[in-house]
């Protein structure tokens, strides 16, 4: 056989494989994340589906797509054994709450990476997130993609020449990512404000016009509102059912072409990896544990994904700690910097707490994972979510009540850990004020069992006593506060100093509403049984906000922009 030499050209060009840690960060966490990985510098080939009934072929560094495979079936194990054998990097499975344990071993042994994928992500966007991560610099196959990966600006640019119209790329939140700056694209003055705002400025048909975009299931025209105001498209940008953000494209003069929608529509698609990529900071391993917290508090991931994701043992003890504005923050350009920087420093206290520990945030409040070693007392939790708080109001001006969840034996009891705490920022936005306010579930416990039976629907109608139904409606109908009077008195155990001063009204006063509330309504204090469930009904009908009450005040960041 004679020897032939090969001319490099571009049709024999070495194909390009990014090494796994850079495809997991371009992707977060949010859609694949790595349950075991044997090297971060593996590199990775292309996606491939796999049907259980067809043959595994030989497909060097590609990625498997386990397609219907269970994590705990015996038939799984095998097929990672295999893809091992056939030269497969990475094998992606489904995380559905199924113990990982014995599938991370088979990983191991087959010396692949096991990658778990969100449970929401079809496999059809998944294989073209994968392959928009993995496609090299260069790579043509849309008019967008020889944008650099995470650059939103050059993907502005892109999508505002294609379609011919000024372009605009927003987060969930109506941050402005990027824009485009094509000359001869006219902006309106809403543009305009948005641009030097960063942030989608405050307008009555905002609601509406995000929520119409967040409904659709493609591109959605709008017309002009009026001047000042240009025609728009628009189109939500997804990665399975996790909103990403919005693409706005201003239709001005000359108009966009004739397909801009269906191109639009491209962007949308394409858009998603780039969005996934510019969300990382600079800290990738950071946020993804963040992330694989996020999902551990709402129960999306399973023990032994979560443990291998956190460096963390399943039966590590931990604490579960709420921070939550003590009074929801004014909508403003400034709010977003000031939550950002209530998360810093919390993450920076708990780091100090542990090395181990990790925080996100939600849109209600900060939440925090501390290790708890052993011989730690509650008493000491509580001192360091105080100091935490104070540090935050002394550097940024914002009051937080803080929850402290039981201590979790094993990853697994954090999602309780996490609504117990939540319930104890619900008791104290009821009872501790504007202040810095901190406790544990067990401090609250009474409180707490009161919301599980509002939560539980234990206020209905019918069961209502024939005296405080009566004054309810007599409430109602005069705007009268024969209810929250008798219940500030129930509640200052028949002390009319304090319920007086609760009301902020004279104690004769109290007094003699409490008198003609006895006459009206037929309400026999004198009867300690009834006096108890005549409390109980006014208390859970309050902390359900079914009549007024001076002490009416629910936690909440409230910095999302108007939908």
């Amino acid at each position: 056989m004679s020897h032939i030499d090969l001319i490099p050209d571009g049709t024999m060009a070495r194909p390009y494989r990014p090494p796994l840690g850079q495809v997991l960060e371009t992707l977060g966490s949010d859609v694949l994340s790595a349950a075991h990985v044997p090297d971060a510098g593996l590199p990775i080939g292309e996606p491939v589906v796999h049907d259980p009934d067809d043959q595994l072929e030989d497909r060097p560094a590609c990625v498997l797509l386990a397609v219907g495979a269970r994590p705990s079936a015996p038939e799984a194990h095998e097929l990672v054994r295999q893809a091992g054998a056939r030269n497969y990097h990475a094998v992606v499975i489904k995380d559905r709450g199924a113990d990982l344990g014995e599938l991370i071993d088979a990983a191991r042994e087959a010396r692949v990476a096991l990658l778990v994928a969100s449970a929401g992500i079809p496999w059809r966007q998944l294989d073209a997130l994968l392959t928009a991560a993995i496609s090299g610099p260069g790579a043509v196959t849309t008019t967008y993609s020889s944008v650099g990966m995470g650059d939103l600006f050059a993907l502005a640019n892109a999508i505002a020449t294609t379609i011919g119209g000024a372009t605009c790329v927003e987060d969930a939140q109506g941050n402005v990512l990027a824009y485009s700056n094509v000359p001869s694209q006219e902006i309106d003055e809403i543009r305009k404000q948005g641009i030097l705002g960063r942030k989608t400025p405050l307008r009555p048909t905002n609601r509406l016009e995000y929520s119409r975009v967040f409904r659709a299931d493609g591109p959605v025209r709008f017309a002009s509102l009026g001047p000042g105001h240009m025609r728009r498209l628009a189109t939500a940008v997804r990665a399975g059912a996790q909103l990403l953000g919005f693409i706005w494209v201003l239709d001005g003069s000359p108009s966009v072409i004739p397909g801009a929608m269906r191109l639009l529509e491209d962007a949308g698609r394409i858009a998603a990896p780039h969005m996934l990529r510019s969300r990382n900071p600079s800290d990738p391993q950071r946020w993804q544990r963040a992330e694989t917290f996020r999902a551990l508090l709402d129960d999306e991931v399973s023990e032994s994904a979560a443990a291998a994701r956190l460096g963390l043992p399943p039966d590590s003890s931990v604490a579960i700690m709420a921070f939550a504005p003590a009074r929801p923050l004014p909508q403003s350009a400034g709010a977003g910097a000031a939550v950002t920087t209530v998360v810093d420093l919390v993450s920076l206290a708990c780091e100090a707490w542990h090395h181990e520990a990790v925080c996100t945030a939600s849109w209600s409040a900060v939440y925090a994972m501390v290790p708890v070693p052993e011989g730690t007392t509650p008493a000491r939790l509580v001192r360091f979510a105080a100091d935490t708080a104070g540090s935050v109001r002394k550097s940024v001006g914002i009051s937080l009540h803080v929850g402290v969840g039981p201590v979790a034996a094993r990853l697994e009891e954090v999602p309780s850990s996490r609504r117990l705490a939540d319930r104890v920022v619900r008791v104290l936005a009821e009872t501790a004020g504007d202040a810095v306010h901190v406790a544990t579930d067990e401090q609250v416990r009474s409180r707490i069992a009161l919301l599980e039976l509002v939560d539980r629907g234990d206020t209905a109608a019918d069961r209502l006593l024939e005296p405080v139904r009566r004054m309810l409606e007599y409430d109602a109908a005069h705007s009268a506060m024969h209810a929250a009077t008798l219940l500030a008195y129930l509640d200052a155990f028949g002390e009319a100093a304090r319920a007086a001063a609760e009301l902020s009204v004279h104690e004769n006063t109290l007094r003699y509403r409490v008198r003609r509330l006895q006459e009206l309504f037929g309400v026999d204090l004198a009867d300690p049984t009834e006096r108890l469930v005549i409390w109980l009904q006014l208390r859970l009908l309050h902390m359900r906000g079914e009549f007024s009450s001076v002490r009416t005040r629910l936690p909440g960041w409230n910095v999302r922009s108007q939908r």
